[in-house]
């Protein structure tokens, strides 16, 4: 059973969630983060990117980063930037993408669930990306990005999303990239403890995304129970900020591939050699998206081509059936000697949300073949994940994405959980 509580959120005043909400940290580069924060004293990436406040060339990773990253957050708490629920709460978060609805539930996830494998992950986490966030959370002594964790949908909790959406919301804005965000509080307590109750009943919950969020919040967790053996597990950092979205909510884009040949490809047979395990069909100039599971689609010179995948490529283990896993043991690794997609510099990885025409524009650049993929199920996510395996990397790419400074969790040790 999942513990999933409510808690008191720091969040921005009405009249400025928009301008202070911002995309989560990671989706920019260095370059990228000072460009969007450039002449905006509002933004939440200041502080989630707090490298952006000193020179160009200075170390992002310096000790004095992250104490600008909490004196930041502080100064804008002390200005009256940001309210403190007075009750505990769960928050009921609403995204809207080309008009499509994906509803979800703002609350504190259980650190031991996590070491439980009550929540369950699908990827493992990179040492020193975990070590940026672990010193972040660590010195601002909060959680500002949630993660994003799905379950198997529960008419118990979507009867009380729907109570709650009856009335008006707190927040309701359209971001700068078309997004609408809205955001309704639940702190009637009945609601409350039906909720809790209901989550209570869920036996598993997955990591869709955010690993190394997840992952770098139990390790503060970790510290701050070593730093405190008395520690009563009420208090703020035995639990991680969370969006919870049930199964039939989410939306999975795809995540392609584009490839570069080593020194030893035949571009010769090219072709000859994917009809050895792929039906080859070519489909013309048009992009070409594939329709469903077992097909992809290859950009190869100036025409798109069809490849279905040969059923005895599937073994029945959920992560060596994934289409991603196929494309890579028949063909990645064999014909373009790309054994380890997660160090190779040959190939790439495009997020569905960029389109085919950015699979085209690679290969009339840089890369000699694109490959699109069909988006990974969100079930094929879960069977992973209680299989306890990991998904190859790129596997899955979510949208919309979550606001980061939308609801902050304060993991102070005193006065109980925040």
């Amino acid at each position: 059973m999942a513990e999933i509580i409510p808690f008191r959120a720091i969040r921005p005043r009405a009249d400025l969630a928009e301008r202070i909400a911002a995309l989560p940290y990671d989706v920019y580069d260095r370059k990228e983060a000072r460009e969007a924060v450039k002449g905006d004293d509002y933004t939440f990436l200041r502080i989630d990117r707090p490298e952006t406040q000193f020179a160009e060339d200075y170390d992002m990773y310096a000790p004095e980063v992250y104490e600008k990253a909490r004196e930041m957050l502080d100064q804008m708490i002390e200005d009256g930037l940001f309210i403190q629920e007075e009750k505990e709460a769960y928050y009921v978060y609403e995204l809207v993408m080309d008009g499509r609805s994906q509803i979800g539930i703002g609350a504190c996830a259980s650190v031991d669930d996590y070491d439980t494998q009550v929540i369950k992950k699908h990827e493992n986490t990179r040492a020193d990306k975990e070590a940026d966030r672990i010193r972040h959370v660590d010195v601002c002594s909060a959680q500002t990005g949630p993660i994003f964790l799905a379950y198997r949908r529960r008419e118990e909790i979507e009867r009380e999303v729907m109570r709650a959406m009856a009335g008006e919301p707190v927040y309701g804005f359209t971001a700068a990239d078309g997004i609408i965000h809205r955001l309704w509080v639940i702190d009637e307590v009945e609601s409350v403890e039906r909720i809790k109750n209901a989550f209570l009943q869920v036996e598993s919950i997955y990591i869709a995304d955010g690993h190394h969020r997840c992952a770098s919040a139990v390790r503060v967790s970790k510290k701050r129970r070593a730093a405190f053996p008395d520690y009563t597990g009420k208090e703020g950092f035995n639990y991680f900020l969370s969006v919870l979205f049930p199964d039939d909510q989410l939306m999975i884009m795809d995540y392609n591939r584009v490839v570069k040949p080593g020194a030893d490809f035949n571009e010769d047979n090219f072709l000859e050699k994917v009809k050895e395990t792929f039906a080859l069909e070519k489909m013309g100039k048009e992009p070409y998206r594939p329709q469903k599971k077992g097909e992809i689609g290859m950009y190869y010179g100036d025409d798109w081509y069809r490849l279905t995948i040969d059923s005895r490529c599937y073994t029945g283990d959920p992560v060596e059936d994934l289409d991603v896993a196929v494309l890579q043991k028949e063909l990645l690794e064999p014909v373009f000697g790309i054994v380890d997609p997660k160090v190779d510099d040959r190939i790439d990885f495009v997020g569905g949300i960029r389109g085919l025409a950015e699979l085209e524009r690679r290969v009339h650049t840089d890369a000699m073949a694109a490959f699109a993929m069909f988006p990974t199920d969100i079930h094929e996510l879960f069977a992973v994940s209680d299989a306890g395996k990991l998904m190859p990397p790129k596997s899955t790419w979510f949208e919309p994405k979550l606001r980061s400074g939308l609801l902050i969790h304060r993991i102070e040790e005193s006065g109980g959980r925040q």
